[in-house]
């Protein structure tokens, strides 16, 4: 029992030593972005030393093997989880990944890639990019990446991007596998600096009406949007529609900084604010690019902190539109505190406040949010109209409410309520559709199959044109019934609009790249169809 005890000590000196730094002095910021800046020294005393003297005690003297580092790694986790939910450790691979994914840079081969079936299969190469100058291509499959195989085996994505980045300039091999091909062939790819823009697509979507997708917010995203914006400008561009779908956040620099290009001078955009953090505003200048004009922003259930700042800003100034299902409601401001080796501790110091004063963070030490569970209660009882407009009113009365610049009633209650709502359309997603996907049906019928048959000679006259046959439909249930997945009419009948639009999508990013894939899955978009609706309106 001694060990047994020493061990349960570890533990709770640990969390010690870590509740420590999260209630000790704070550190100076580098700079003004969040999750990117303060170093934290080793703190005075003699706490470290126990916790190290237990440690090795353990190391020493315990019946099996310990990974010590794994107990500290643990024993940090246990209190940040009693935190909130975004406050989390960073071990020293993960913190180098999140970096260059924020900073929209990093050492690799430039490949966009799926783990299907067990198999690595190359869903995009970045036609200026060390893959694509060694020859890889769309459909590929990776066999084996060095010396390690990769078909076949459980390998993890984080490990994939473990073995395909590294340093510049060095080389990595890897085994493909190609339609066409008889066995296998190596390729020698030379490793290189990857610059991975925040915009997905931006085009003119219907006349003078732009569309510019953002996946998240980095380093360069002010500067890729200002590029795209005035790009679009010279085509006639007049009316936006910015899509924030599926945007998780990122640098809330970034996001004052895009907010910027809408707003007039001295608008307050967000301020934040926390126990050990003074009240920061943050306001507008006068060098924004976009500040007439008629704005349309899209947003949904996984639309989140910083992207749910430019939301609320236009929402409060009544700048734009938003439209689209409430966002998530993430509204802490996170700040990375990095460790000597390599390691991070992303902490939460502050929240965000629009400036009406909502905060954008919906309540996490109750579970899932209450006003989403009576939604779902209802919906189950069939209590729910056709737009859910009424229901979401009443609810969201439950909350306080605000007011925007024009004196509009909003309301609180964590995320941000689109001005108009549209309910996503779960029709025809049912067993057969969840089954080919998971089965990888779908994009093996298309790099098998289609991609063989199919070839467009333009994206407009695909997007306009292309549809499945029924004896294309009849080779797509053959292979699915050799993977185990059984035809079965009336659940074909519901699933089959999504079923199209899915092999659409993706044979259009085979030929056009992400271009291709967004347009197509826009036009059959019941968001998109809606906005440009609206934005059409005298």
């Amino acid at each position: 029992m001694p060990t047994r005890k020493n061990l349960i000590i570890a533990g709770c000196y640990a969390g010690t030593l870590v509740l420590g730094m999260l209630l000790g002095p704070k550190f100076q910021k580098e700079n003004g972005n969040k999750l990117n800046g303060t170093f934290l020294p080793f703190l005075p005393g003699g706490r470290e030393e126990k916790i190290e003297t237990v440690f090795n005690i353990i190391k020493d003297n315990y019946v099996d093997p310990v990974n010590i580092d794994s107990i500290g790694d643990e024993a940090i986790n246990e209190v940040l989880k009693n935190l909130d939910p975004h406050s989390s450790y960073l071990p020293p691979t993960d913190a180098k990944l999140l970096s260059e994914d924020l900073e929209g840079n990093y050492n690799g081969i430039g490949v966009e890639y799926r783990i299907l079936n067990d198999t690595l299969l190359v869903t995009g190469v970045n036609k200026r990019g060390p893959a694509a100058k060694a020859g890889l291509k769309t459909g590929d499959r990776i066999l084996a990446i060095g010396n390690v195989n990769i078909a076949g085996t459980e390998v993890t994505s984080k490990k994939i991007v473990e073995l395909i980045r590294g340093r510049r300039g060095t080389a990595v091999k890897l085994m493909v596998q190609r339609f066409g091909w008889q066995g296998h062939k190596q390729i020698t790819v030379l490793r290189d600096k990857i610059t991975v823009s925040s915009i997905d697509i931006g085009y003119m979507i219907s006349g003078d009406i732009g569309y510019i997708r953002i996946s998240k917010f980095g380093a360069r995203t002010d500067e890729d949007f200002v590029s795209e914006l005035e790009r679009l400008k010279k085509q006639g561009l007049k009316s936006l529609i910015l899509d924030l779908r599926e945007n998780g956040g990122g640098y809330l620099s970034a996001a004052t900084a895009l907010s910027d290009q809408f707003l007039g001078e001295k608008k307050l955009i967000v301020y934040t604010q926390g126990a050990h953090e003074p009240r920061t505003d943050y306001f507008a200048t006068k060098e924004g690019k976009f500040e007439q004009g008629k704005l349309v922003v899209l947003i949904d259930e996984n639309t989140a902190s910083a992207s749910e700042v430019v939301a609320g800003a236009v929402q409060d100034l009544d700048r734009g539109t938003i439209i689209g299902r409430r966002s998530f409601g993430k509204g802490l401001v996170q700040e990375q505190f990095n460790f000597g080796d390599g390691s991070a501790l992303n902490l939460t110091v502050a929240r965000y406040y629009t400036p009406s004063g909502r905060s954008i963070q919906k309540s996490y030490k109750e579970g899932a949010n209450a006003y989403f569970e009576e939604v779902l209660n209802r919906h189950k009882n069939g209590e729910l109209n056709s737009d859910r407009k009424h229901l979401m009113d009443s609810l969201y009365k439950k909350g306080k409410t605000y007011k925007t610049a024009s004196g509009r009633l909003i309301y609180g209650g964590g995320g941000i309520m689109p001005d108009i709502y549209v309910p996503v359309d779960t029709a025809g997603y049912n067993d057969l559709y969840f089954a080919l996907n998971a089965k990888g049906v779908l994009n093996d019928f298309l790099y098998n199959s289609l991609v063989k048959t199919t070839v467009p000679r333009s994206l407009d006259e695909f997007v306009k044109k292309f549809n499945l046959s029924k004896d294309q439909y009849r080779q797509l249930f053959l292979l699915a019934d050799k993977r185990g997945v059984k035809y079965q009419p009336h659940l074909f009948k519901d699933a089959q609009r999504h079923i199209h639009a899915d092999l659409k999508a993706l044979l259009a990013r085979y030929y056009f790249g992400e271009d291709g894939y967004y347009k197509v899955l826009n036009s059959d978009d019941t968001v998109i169809s809606r906005s440009l609706a609206f934005l059409k309106q005298p």
